[in-house]
């Protein structure tokens, strides 16, 4: 069985690494996808998605070789005449950084920049779980991702 709060600090450590952390992308593990993992003894993690601006992925953490947890995300841009992809990127690198540093990539969060308000809300656990994330900006919803994931079990 699979030691959850050993997997939760493990995705945060893998997250706080990768996207948000200016990890080194890895060579594509499918034609045209950007990848960037992490790995820490017999954990791995891989970030796999697809597009720029509006773009879908996948996160899984393996253990022992053995597939163990997966995200998916849909996320895009939708007010582009006040964000584009690269100060949406800006904001949510700084949002999840302070989530990560608290210990966790669940339970909602708040946060306030320059650019934007970013605004976290999911509901469970990291067992099975789903949320939206998004930018306001002047009142408005400017950007949006929905996720969700869990335990995947043979």
């Amino acid at each position: 069985m699979v030691d959850i709060a050993m997997l939760n600090e493990f995705v945060v450590e893998a997250k706080a690494a990768t996207y948000v952390g200016g990890g080194v992308p890895s060579a594509p593990c499918r034609q045209g996808s950007h990848d960037i993992g992490y790995e820490s003894g017999d954990w791995r993690y891989l970030d796999s998605y697809f597009g720029g601006t509006d773009f879908a992925g996948q996160e899984v953490v393996w253990s022992a070789g053995e597939p163990i947890w997966v995200m998916n995300y849909f996320g895009w841009i939708v007010a582009p005449d006040v964000i584009d992809g690269a100060a949406a990127g800006t904001v949510i690198k700084a949002a999840l950084s302070a989530m990560y540093r608290q210990g966790r990539f669940l339970g909602g969060m708040e946060f306030d920049h320059p650019l934007g308000r970013y605004l976290d809300r999911s509901e469970g656990s990291c067992k099975r779980f789903s949320g939206h994330e998004c930018i306001m900006v002047d009142g408005r919803k400017a950007y949006m991702l929905d996720y969700h994931g869990g335990l995947v079990i043979p």
